[in-house]
Order: structure tokens, then C-alpha cells, then sequence
């Protein structure tokens, strides 16, 4: 029926888990959940990020500004962003932005006094908080062998004589205010494809047209298995859904000879962290703020149901 509503249990099946990625699957519900959870990870779910520098000395070759873009933009381990308080929203410094329940304090002092190039990196940054720091790179699956090779992200080089002195503010936001709060690198979800070879047809091609057939898509989604000469499905999640094979069937004269159907219920998501929190809690907490957001929803629903019921007695009782 049109319009009709249900009730969704909506399943959720893990992949792959890392760190900094996550592969599972959604199924048992619509793209419209799909797509709201993939769009609360890139922009909703909190972080922590510089957002205020005071420089003291800068006599690098770069700006003020520019400078404080780059440190704006480097991740900080933020797991502890969900009970922080926005500092719009802080009354214990008015809003200011300065207080421990809203903003951490960061403090950079660097000064090259020798001839060789003085990298100054994130790992230069010292945090008032030590669970509020930038994230580190160097670990084992970074691909550097040396720790010394990564000390972190650069922010500027500085050459004999040239100092850098500053203070940073790091405070709460989500992605739909400034992208360096963003704790998605990226957040891909893809249908998961349903295909069918009719194999009484595919015994009428010969062995150059049913190789023909395999090569005609671009990814490996097929496969002519060397001991029965048969087309077979390898890997139906590499179809990227470029209709490619359909067209070269329907060219051959063979329509339904492979069939590809999308699963309207079933969703391949694929979520990369920037280190800022784990993917693995970048899901949790995006579930989190979609049901905030749904329960604010159901909320306002059931004020302008009472409003329907009781005019402008709901709404003085509101104090509207």
C-alpha cells in the first residue's frame, strides 16, 4: 500500500574491522536510513578541533593564517567529544569558549638554532588534556619502519634564527559547521547486487562469445571456470553497476542471459576514519545522534498533535 508505514529491525553484519576502517553490512531496511546514517557520520558526529590561535611569535615563511588553517585541520583524538559541551552552549564560561568543560589548551614553542631544517610537526603540540591529542601515525601498520621517519603532520619548517610561539583552543563541532570537524575520511555505501545467469542460454554461446562475455565488464565481477568452460560469478560486489555486460548480451542477441538486480534492503557500507575516533565508534555514535535527531522529530510531532487538540491552550501552556 502507498504510504504505508512499518516497523524496521534493521541488521547490521561486520566485515572487516580496523582501527581507522570498517566494512559491515546493512540490511532490513531502506536507502533513506542508509543514506541518513552515511550522512550523520560525515557531519553530524562531534569532534574535537582547533578553532582558536593566538600566535605570539611567527617568523616562519608562512602567515599567521595560514598557520592556524593547518593546525585547525589536524585530527585530534576526540573520544571524549560526545560528553563535551558546545562552547555556544557552555555556562560555565558564558559561551566563551575557555573552560575545561568545553575547550582544551595547546601550547607550540619551536625554534631552530642550528643550520639543518627544523621540522615542527603535530607531535610538537602539548595538550592541557592528555586524552585530547593529535593522533598519531606512527604506529606499525603506518608503513614506516623507523619511528623517526614519522614525527607527526607537518605544520611549518623553519630555518637558523626563525621561532614559532603559540596557543591553540580546541573546542567541540560537527562536520556541517567546518569540514576539520569531520571524522570521516569517507563514508561509502553501495546496493548489494543480485545476479542470475540463465545457464540453459549460456550453453548456446560458444567459448570466444562467453569469453567475450567475462571481458565485457570492466571489474572482475565474472569468471570462465577452466574445467567446465562455464561463466560463473566470482565477485558480484565488484559490479560497479556500469550495465556494460547487460549491453554486451543485449548486442549478442541473448536478453536475460544475465540478469542484475540491485537489493532494495541491502547495503554495503564502507566507513574510513580520520584517526579522530575509531570507525568502530564513528558508527556507534552516528546511530546515537540519528536517534537524538529522531526522537527531536517525535517530539515535535506530539507538540503539534497537542496543538491540533487543544489550540491555543497547548501552545499557552507552552508559554507560546
Amino acid at each position: 500500500m502507498d504510504g504505508a508505514s512499518y516497523q524496521r529491525f534493521p541488521k547490521v553484519k561486520i566485515r572487516e574491522l580496523k582501527d581507522d576502517y570498517a566494512k559491515f553490512e546493512l540490511r532490513e531496511t531502506d536507502a533513506s536510513m542508509a543514506n541518513a546514517l552515511r550522512r550523520v557520520m560525515i557531519a553530524e558526529v562531534p569532534t574535537i578541533a582547533i578553532d582558536l590561535v593566538e600566535i605570539e611569535v611567527n617568523s616562519s615563511v608562512l602567515n599567521d593564517e595560514f598557520i592556524a588553517h593547518r593546525l585547525g585541520l589536524i585530527p585530534l583524538t576526540s573520544e571524549r567529544a560526545m560528553s563535551m559541551r558546545f562552547s555556544r552552549d557552555c555556562d560555565a564560561c558564558d559561551g566563551d569558549g575557555q573552560c575545561e568543560f568545553c575547550s582544551v589548551e595547546f601550547h607550540l614553542r619551536a625554534k631552530c638554532i642550528n643550520d639543518q631544517t627544523l621540522d615542527v610537526t603535530s607531535k610538537d603540540l602539548y595538550s592541557s588534556d592528555h586524552t585530547v591529542v593529535p593522533v598519531d601515525f606512527s604506529d606499525a601498520t603506518s608503513g614506516f619502519e623507523n619511528p623517526e621517519d614519522q614525527r607527526g603532520i607537518t605544520i611549518v619548517k623553519l630555518r637558523k634564527g626563525q621561532e614559532l610561539r603559540l596557543r591553540a583552543i580546541a573546542r567541540k563541532g560537527i562536520g556541517k559547521d567546518h569540514a576539520k570537524w569531520s571524522p570521516a575520511a569517507t563514508v561509502t555505501f553501495m546496493y548489494e547486487p543480485e545476479i542470475h545467469i540463465n545457464e540453459e542460454m549460456m550453453e548456446t554461446l560458444s567459448l570466444e562469445e562467453k569469453t567475450s562475455v567475462v571481458e565485457s565488464s570492466p571489474t572482475k565481477v565474472f569468471a570462465l571456470n577452466p574445467h567446465t568452460q562455464q561463466v560463473e560469478v566470482v565477485d558480484p560486489e565488484a559490479y560497479t553497476y556500469d550495465d556494460e555486460v547487460l549491453k554486451k548480451v543485449e548486442a549478442m542477441g541473448k536478453p536475460g542471459l544475465i540478469e542484475i538486480y540491485a537489493k532494495e534492503d541491502s547495503f554495503i557500507f564502507t566507513v574510513e576514519s580520520t584517526g579522530a575516533v575509531k570507525a568502530s565508534q564513528l558508527v556507534i555514535n552516528a546511530i546515537d545522534v540519528l536517534k537524538q535527531k529522531l526522537d527531536a522529530v517525535r517530539l515535535l510531532e506530539d507538540t503539534v498533535e497537542a496543538d491540533d487538540q487543544f489550540g491555543e491552550l497547548g501552545a499557552h501552556m507552552r508559554g507560546g
